[in-house]
């Protein structure tokens, strides 16, 4: 169905129908569901806590041996965000904290050169969302800290990260 079309179908239908429609929506779709109950109590701080404890736990787990590292836990965090409507600082404040975690991980591990790769593009996507935003003056600071330490530590893809900082100059 287009768009148009069901602009029409929803314009011919009474008040009570639509109500009975985007009610049954929300019992019957979990994601209809959490859209709502985000709109009506967004619980902010609650759902950038709980994606930073699962970040954190992807690199430091509690309950296993070995950790994922998947960056793309972090991602999955990320896009849910964006199509919630979270506030972009906090986004931004859960893409920067990924990758203070990797960095911290990376410290005394044998990581493979996929890690850098993709930390380097979450890097980027980063400095990216935040610029675009016009979050730099608030995050500045952590991202050039973060670009020190990765020069520190000798990560590869030096260049990507180097490219990334381009874009705040």
């Amino acid at each position: 169905m287009s768009k148009r079309a069901l602009q029409k179908y929803l314009g011919d239908l009474k008040k009570k129908e639509l109500e009975e429609q985007i009610l049954d929506l929300y019992l019957r779709f979990p994601l209809v569901k959490e859209y709502y109950d985000f709109v009506f109590n967004p619980k902010e701080d609650k759902l950038i806590q709980d994606a930073k404890t699962r970040i954190s736990n992807e690199y430091f787990p509690l309950k296993r041996k070995r950790p994922k590292a998947r960056r793309s836990v972090a991602q999955k965090f990320i896009k849910h965000f964006n199509k919630l409507g979270v506030e972009s600082h906090l986004v931004a404040d859960v893409m920067l904290y990924n990758i203070e975690v990797a960095q911290s991980f990376s410290i005394n591990r044998n990581v493979p050169d996929a890690f850098y790769k993709s930390m380097a593009n979450s890097f980027k996507e980063a400095v990216q969302f935040i610029s675009v935003n016009g979050l730099l003056p608030d995050f500045k600071e952590r991202i050039v800290k973060i670009y020190t330490i990765t020069q520190e530590q000798e990560w590869l893809f030096e260049d990507e990260f180097s490219r990334a900082l381009d874009i705040i100059d």
